[in-house]
């Protein structure tokens, strides 16, 4: 098994020596399943969350219910809204779940704002944070303003893709509620994807064949 250690030096190599201590003393290294709810919007943020290993699903809740994906984090990232609602002392206004099993390390909102006094590194590592999660913000509203739903579907199963590899562990029904979405709407476009040889069906998931002549990015 990788020690905490290893993984730290492997996903957050631009730390300095120093830095990577100091994670690993006041930081508390939590694992998650699968499924796991790790941040629920109206929650008191008292600290971020950096992933280690595994990807997590960032997402927002209207006053309804619906769901509305925001990004994923992936290992070597931080959550920017968790540290912005940290250094704020805000509630929570996203929802994180553990997409898959993962690794994640919780450093309290105290050290945030020094460390980034103390470190170059953390420093900049909250900057890029910031920027990578607009940048991604900018993306998903781009696709819900200005693409249909047969683009912003295949985008989605791309990004899935990033994540699982070529066989995807996902439902249509989950798909529709990511995307806001009917499930019947959904199943309708897959079964075209598949019908042109992008995707193959099978129950509750999907295997990629070839979405790159389909990808408008």
């Amino acid at each position: 098994m990788i020690s905490n250690e290893s993984l730290v030096n492997a996903r957050f190599d631009f730390f300095s020596d120093e830095l990577k201590q100091a994670v690993l003393e006041e930081g508390t290294v939590k694992e998650a399943n699968a499924g796991d709810i790790l941040i629920k919007s109206g929650d008191k943020i008292l600290n971020t969350m950096l992933v280690v290993d595994g990807r997590v699903k960032i997402y927002r809740q209207d006053e309804s219910g619906k769901e509305y994906l925001l990004y994923y984090l992936e290992s070597g990232n931080a959550c920017a809204i968790s540290i912005m609602c940290a250094l704020q002392n805000e509630e929570s206004k996203i929802s994180a779940v553990a997409e898959t099993d993962a690794t994640l390390i919780s450093i309290p909102f105290e050290f945030i704002g020094k460390w980034m006094e103390k470190y170059p590194a953390w420093n900049a590592f909250v900057v890029r944070t910031y920027r990578a999660r607009f940048d991604d913000l900018l993306l998903t509203l781009d696709h819900i303003a200005f693409r249909k739903m047969d683009e912003r579907l295949v985008f989605y199963l791309k990004q899935k893709q990033e994540g699982f590899g070529d066989e995807i562990p996902v439902s249509h029904q989950e798909i529709a509620k990511d995307l806001n979405s009917a499930r019947e709407v959904i199943s309708r476009l897959l079964k075209k994807l598949e019908q042109l040889g992008a995707i193959e069906l099978e129950r509750n998931m999907i295997r990629i064949i070839n979405l790159e002549k389909f990808l408008m990015v």
